[in-house]
Protein backbone atom coordinates (compact mmCIF):
# COMPACT_ATOMS: atom_id res chain seq x y z
CA UNK A 1 0.00 0.00 0.00
CA UNK A 2 1.82 3.01 -1.31
CA UNK A 3 2.17 5.98 1.58
CA UNK A 4 2.19 8.89 0.45
CA UNK A 5 3.58 11.08 3.63
CA UNK A 6 3.27 11.17 7.30
CA UNK A 7 2.65 14.39 9.52
CA UNK A 8 1.52 15.10 12.89
CA UNK A 9 1.33 11.40 13.47
CA UNK A 10 -1.34 10.16 10.74
CA UNK A 11 -0.01 8.36 7.78
CA UNK A 12 -1.57 9.10 4.49
CA UNK A 13 -1.78 6.37 1.94
CA UNK A 14 -3.53 4.31 -0.88
CA UNK A 15 -4.48 1.28 -1.30
CA UNK A 16 -3.11 -0.81 -4.17
CA UNK A 17 -6.15 -1.57 -5.69
CA UNK A 18 -8.14 0.97 -5.33
CA UNK A 19 -11.55 2.55 -6.90
CA UNK A 20 -12.45 6.35 -8.22
CA UNK A 21 -13.03 8.90 -7.50
CA UNK A 22 -9.62 9.96 -6.30
CA UNK A 23 -9.25 9.28 -1.99
CA UNK A 24 -7.26 9.05 0.43
CA UNK A 25 -7.16 7.29 3.27
CA UNK A 26 -5.57 8.11 6.68
CA UNK A 27 -4.91 6.10 9.87
CA UNK A 28 -3.37 7.19 13.69
CA UNK A 29 -3.24 5.17 16.63
CA UNK A 30 -6.85 5.94 17.23
CA UNK A 31 -8.14 4.77 14.26
CA UNK A 32 -8.98 5.39 10.42
CA UNK A 33 -10.17 7.41 7.40
CA UNK A 34 -10.82 8.50 4.09
CA UNK A 35 -11.20 11.82 2.35
CA UNK A 36 -12.97 11.98 -1.00
CA UNK A 37 -9.96 14.23 -3.32
CA UNK A 38 -12.34 16.59 -5.17
CA UNK A 39 -13.67 18.18 -3.60
CA UNK A 40 -12.02 17.16 -0.30
CA UNK A 41 -14.42 16.11 1.93
CA UNK A 42 -14.59 12.86 4.93
CA UNK A 43 -15.89 9.79 4.07
CA UNK A 44 -15.79 7.77 6.09
CA UNK A 45 -14.57 7.97 10.00
CA UNK A 46 -13.45 5.11 12.37
CA UNK A 47 -12.55 6.30 15.55
CA UNK A 48 -10.35 9.08 14.65
CA UNK A 49 -10.57 12.42 16.77
CA UNK A 50 -12.67 15.82 15.09
CA UNK A 51 -9.26 17.52 16.07
CA UNK A 52 -7.35 15.04 13.88
CA UNK A 53 -9.45 15.21 10.86
CA UNK A 54 -9.34 19.06 10.55
CA UNK A 55 -5.77 18.48 10.31
CA UNK A 56 -5.71 15.66 8.02
CA UNK A 57 -8.08 17.94 5.85
CA UNK A 58 -5.94 20.54 5.93
CA UNK A 59 -3.28 19.15 5.08
CA UNK A 60 -4.77 17.21 1.96
CA UNK A 61 -6.06 20.38 0.65
CA UNK A 62 -2.55 21.93 0.75
CA UNK A 63 -1.50 19.02 -1.02
CA UNK A 64 -4.52 18.26 -3.29
CA UNK A 65 -2.23 18.17 -6.52
CA UNK A 66 0.79 16.11 -4.97
CA UNK A 67 -1.84 13.24 -4.00
CA UNK A 68 -3.46 13.63 -7.48
CA UNK A 69 -0.21 13.06 -8.95
CA UNK A 70 0.72 10.31 -6.93
CA UNK A 71 -2.75 8.49 -7.50
CA UNK A 72 -1.89 8.88 -11.04
CA UNK A 73 1.25 7.99 -11.43
CA UNK A 74 0.24 5.22 -9.09
CA UNK A 75 -2.58 4.05 -11.11
CA UNK A 76 -2.14 4.22 -14.33
CA UNK A 77 -5.16 4.49 -17.14
CA UNK A 78 -4.90 1.54 -18.27
CA UNK A 79 -5.02 -0.27 -14.65
CA UNK A 80 -8.07 1.61 -13.33
CA UNK A 81 -9.73 0.65 -17.08
CA UNK A 82 -8.91 -3.20 -15.75
CA UNK A 83 -10.69 -2.45 -12.66
CA UNK A 84 -13.49 -0.92 -13.30
CA UNK A 85 -14.17 -3.43 -15.94
CA UNK A 86 -13.27 -6.51 -12.98
CA UNK A 87 -15.62 -4.30 -10.82
CA UNK A 88 -18.26 -3.78 -12.91
CA UNK A 89 -18.55 -6.53 -15.48
CA UNK A 90 -21.56 -8.09 -13.96
CA UNK A 91 -23.30 -5.76 -14.99
CA UNK A 92 -22.58 -5.79 -18.83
Amino acid sequence: MPELFRFFGIRFFFFSKEHLPIHVHIENADGDAKFELKPVRLVENHGMKNKDLKIAEGIIEENQDLIENRWKEYFKPTKIKTQLYENYKCLV
